[in-house]
């Protein structure tokens, strides 16, 4: 039975790069199509369907961290591979925190590539068999999306790093609900949470930065003093 191809969109400002990219994955049987940057992806991607984005970081009129962060931003969930420049790990991590799904660091080997496209859309179609639907819950001004990853404040995206992410999406499972410092840690098992190995409180004071207008007088992470936290999504008294 003919199947259609998968769809890939290669957006890179570097021609060499992007035509031997383009070629070799043509070559594996993949639908594959280019873009020199986030101007010519917006008209092609507003009239195709792609399933999967390789997205360079380093590129002149719009970074990829930028156009990353924009398509997550607007709820755009395409599977996004960023390609860094070797030893670029900030850009990396910064760009797996933005919502992406992999990477691949250059030089690379085609090969790796194409494995880690198929491993990224083995993942992706996991999600859509399982019939995972976004989870979005609006508190305050902030709408928090826990499928696109994003925190939103009056439609504007927060930047928010993967760690602050994770934490927030405890507290947000557990609406009303004080938790203890060991709770937290309990609930955190299993997440990306790297920095879990700092303390919690110092967490929530960043936190509490983000989403709050007086982060001393905080309403949604409220304090409750001998025992730990509680998140009040309407901002009342806690108790």
């Amino acid at each position: 039975m003919a199947t259609n191809p998968v769809s890939i969109l290669i957006v890179d400002d570097d021609p060499k790069i992007r035509d031997l990219t383009t070629q070799y994955l043509i070559d594996q049987g993949l639908n594959v199509h280019a873009a020199n940057g986030g101007t010519e992806m917006d008209n092609f991607i507003a009239s195709h369907p792609v399933n999967l984005i390789i997205l360079d970081l380093m590129m002149p009129e719009e970074s990829g961290l930028a156009i990353c962060q924009r398509l997550r931003g607007s709820g755009n969930l395409t599977p996004i591979i960023i390609l860094t420049a070797k030893g670029d790990e900030i850009d990396r991590i910064v760009g797996l925190e933005m919502g992406a799904d992999d990477y691949v660091s250059k030089p690379f080997n085609p090969r790796e590539l194409l494995a880690r496209i198929n491993a990224v859309l083995r993942r992706n179609e996991l999600k859509r068999s399982q019939n995972v639907t976004p989870e979005t819950l609006s508190f305050g001004s902030f709408i928090f999306n826990s499928d696109s990853r994003s925190l939103t404040k009056n439609g504007a995206l927060i930047s928010i790093t993967s760690g602050e992410f994770e934490l927030l999406k405890v507290f947000i499972d557990h609406p009303r609900q004080p938790l203890s410092r060991d709770q937290i840690m309990q609930l955190a098992k299993g997440r990306e949470l790297d920095v879990f190995d700092r303390s919690i409180d110092v967490q929530i004071s960043r936190l509490r930065k983000i989403l709050e207008e007086d982060p001393t007088c905080p309403k949604f992470l409220q304090t409750m003093w001998g025992f730990g936290y509680i998140f009040v999504p309407d901002g009342d008294a806690a108790h």
